[in-house]
């Protein structure tokens, strides 16, 4: 009952978002598209960065218009971000891709090594196949994806891995990594192997000024791949709460007191939630606060009687679970507004880093469906 609520709170969104007209497609994104479309038909490879929590919403749109010069043969689509997906919806994930494309599909943490090392022997090993195992050529890869996606954090591990492979001295080229959607500018090239010689291209992510379908555009938003200058934080954070309160991951929040803080998915050791930690440093808010929130989304949920089927009931909870949420922060600002905004980003960032939860956006479809892709 609760989930046809909660897709009356992501439709209020989606009209948030329509009424933007696209514009976070603005002059910048239309001239790195137009120097993508240039690029494709003249690289050897094409990585597809995709937010492994939203599979399908994440597609990178270009692609989908593909002329005959860009076969399904050349591309290799990368579930980035995995360790911030549902591991058993992934798995889903990957199976129904695996049936409904030619294309290879692999999933990767860019935060770790092994992820990494792994996606690079399956560029090298796609490269030597297209060059017909030649060592002394050069290969071109260029990687590709809506903004956020993680690219240029995955082109850096790949070209520092690569690097340290082929026992290379230096200094490193980067690429600019930012949480915050549409900071790389240009196209630049990576060396990232040698024997053979793969370039990888870094691009600007490109998102369409329109979306697949109506329910996409609120899982980008809370994804991080829409500017957030464009929406109001607050109506964002009420799409994740809905999120949550419609799931059942909440439940396993109840035993906090009793067994301390769990990891967000049910199944991450002490040592992962850890890296996770380390990983995002810029994420402030610490463990204590991780647990006072889950446990207050536990009670709120389960202690609620109104009819959660209901949108205006659905609703209610949400507004009150805002009141809780500011003091499970600690907010104290002098403006009300204020209050609800710092409230919803610090909850939004918790969801962004993986530390509220694990929550996959996009469902497997049917697999009578056509395959997004």
């Amino acid at each position: 009952m609760a989930a046809a609520a909660a897709e009356a709170v992501s439709r209020r969104l989606g009209v948030v978002l329509r009424e933007l007209s696209g514009a976070w497609y603005g002059r910048h994104m239309a001239a790195a598209e137009r120097a993508i479309r240039t690029r494709l038909p003249l690289v050897d490879l094409v990585l597809e960065v995709r937010d492994a929590r939203v599979p399908a919403s994440s597609a990178f749109e270009p692609l989908r218009r593909r002329g005959p010069l860009e076969p399904d043969a050349r591309r290799v689509v990368v579930l980035n971000k995995a360790d911030l997906a549902d591991p058993s919806e992934t798995e889903k994930w990957m199976a129904y891709m695996k049936k409904q494309r030619k294309s290879p599909c692999i999933t990767v943490n860019s935060h770790n090594r092994e992820s990494i090392k792994e996606l690079l022997n399956v560029v090298q090993t796609r490269i030597r196949a297209i060059k017909h195992g030649e060592s002394d050529c050069t290969g071109t890869v260029l990687l590709v994806g809506i903004p956020n996606v993680g690219k240029s954090a995955i082109v850096n591990a790949m070209h520092q891995i690569g690097r340290i492979a082929a026992a290379e001295k230096g200094k490193l080229k980067h690429a600019i990594v930012s949480s915050h959607p549409g900071e790389t500018r240009d196209i630049s090239g990576y060396k990232v192997a040698s024997h053979p010689n793969i370039y990888v291209l870094d691009t600007p992510g490109v998102l369409s000024p329109r979306f697949a379908n109506d329910d996409s555009g609120p899982k980008l938003a809370l994804t991080g791949a829409i500017k957030g200058s464009l929406l109001d934080e607050h109506d964002i954070a009420q799409f994740l709460l809905a999120v949550v309160n419609s799931r059942e991951q909440y439940r396993m929040w109840g035993n906090l007191n009793r067994a301390g803080d769990s990891s967000s998915s049910g199944n991450a050791n002490t040592s992962r939630s850890h890296n996770r930690k380390r990983q995002y440093v810029s994420d402030h808010t610490q463990d204590f606060v991780v647990k006072a929130v889950r446990e207050m989304l536990f009670e709120t949920i389960s202690s609620f009687k109104g009819d959660l089927g209901k949108e205006d009931e659905f609703r209610r909870l949400i507004d009150c679970q805002f009141v809780s949420l500011q003091k499970a922060f600690k907010v104290s600002t002098e403006s009300s507004e204020d209050m609800g905004k710092l409230t919803a980003l610090k909850l939004l960032n918790l969801y962004r880093t993986g530390r509220l939860g694990h929550y996959t956006l996009d469902h497997v479809p049917d697999v009578r469906q056509e395959v997004t892709a």
